[in-house]
């Protein structure tokens, strides 16, 4: 074998070396695999809860820039199950068209606004929707002095302008709702449902429409119970509210609808915030395994801790406590809704722990 050869034979082998090289390094960053929610969220140190920050009794952000409202507390509860600390939250307020971008492009963690289960978010969005934590419905609110009532109806709404918030389950509501018994409206868009609130305030529109618990709260908050009336009675919608997660993270899915349920199950228990310490856990074994107090605990296979779940209800409440503090001073009330335990004929249930 001449130099020659033997020359180009090693440039060969050399080219061959680098290639196998760069197939290594493409095979290697093939297999690099993304962080849970979980990960993520514990590596980071607190949790990225999106809310709306502006929904009466659902999420209010406060002057001191803390946020209250059932919605709230359900982050709360979240960040008490992963750190044992209810306080690790970093609330976001989105409005309704920025919720489900923000949530799939990883700037929150957790949706909890306010957002109504449908099966175009759930199938479309790349979204899978925890366990309803308020069982709502759309109604409209109008003014006494135009002739209006809770006694009213839909077809009472003919000719009428009617303010609500785009880019909502909301607007497509009304707009099928009027059609449908034959009421031709004027329907007036904005983009925070705050807007809504004001234009109807200052006469620009007759009616303002939304989730009734809306209704409910705004009405209270500006003392206008006898002078706006919500109607009609039977709500034109069903709106199931409860937190959303992104799909194909079934940790993550395990660790929020169990904290929910965590809730309903101390309220069914009657353990609260005040009792969860001297509770009976020997007599009562699901509420034992549950908050990490018996054998067959279930947490620590979630990736949590055994008493996750405890922390939820020491330093948030059940479920009656945080719907009673958050809801009952709005005018909203479990008795005989769908938002009462199902041993009351609500449909608030959880599946066994167990």
């Amino acid at each position: 074998m001449n130099k020659k050869t033997i020359v180009s034979l090693l440039v060969l082998a050399l080219v061959a070396v680098a290639c196998a090289a760069e197939t290594t390094e493409e095979a290697v960053e093939e297999v690099v695999v993304e962080k849970t929610t979980l990960e993520t969220v514990t590596d980071r140190g607190f949790l990225k809860c999106g809310v709306s920050g502006s929904a009466v009794a659902f999420s209010e952000t406060q002057a001191d820039g803390s946020v209250t409202g059932i919605d709230a507390d359900y982050c709360y509860a979240v960040a008490a199950a992963v750190f044992g600390d209810y306080s690790k939250v970093e609330f976001t307020a989105l409005t309704a068209a920025e919720r489900f971008t923000a949530l799939s492009a990883g700037e929150v963690d957790l949706l909890i606004r306010n957002t109504t289960w449908t099966q175009s978010r759930d199938t479309d969005l790349g979204n899978d929707f925890g366990p309803t934590t308020y069982y709502d419905g759309q109604q409209l609110m109008g003014r006494n002095s135009d002739g209006l009532s809770g006694s009213s109806t839909l077809a009472d709404i003919d000719g009428l302008r009617v303010c609500t918030n785009a880019g909502t389950t909301t607007e497509k509501n009304i707009t099928e709702g009027a059609g449908l018994v034959g009421a031709t409206i004027e329907l007036v868009t904005v983009e925070a449902f705050p807007e809504a609130m004001e234009k109807f305030k200052a006469g620009e529109c007759d009616l303002v429409t939304t989730d009734g618990s809306g209704l409910v709260g705004n009405r209270a908050k500006e003392d206008k119970m006898n002078d706006w009336a919500i109607f009609p009675a039977t709500p034109i919608s069903k709106e199931p509210l409860g937190p959303v997660y992104r799909s194909n993270d079934s940790q993550w899915a395990d660790i929020v609808n169990w904290t929910v349920y965590a809730t309903f199950i101390a309220d069914e228990y009657g353990v609260t915030r005040a009792n969860v310490d001297s509770f009976d856990y020997e007599a009562n074994p699901e509420m034992g395994r549950l908050t990490g107090k018996n054998d067959g605990e279930l947490q620590t296979s979630m990736g949590l801790s055994a008493d996750a779940y405890y922390n939820v209800i020491k330093q948030v409440g059940n479920y009656d406590e945080i719907y009673s503090k958050n809801l009952n001073p709005v005018g909203l009330y479990r008795e005989g809704s769908a938002n009462a335990l199902w041993t009351d004929g609500g449909l608030i249930y959880a599946p066994p722990a167990r």
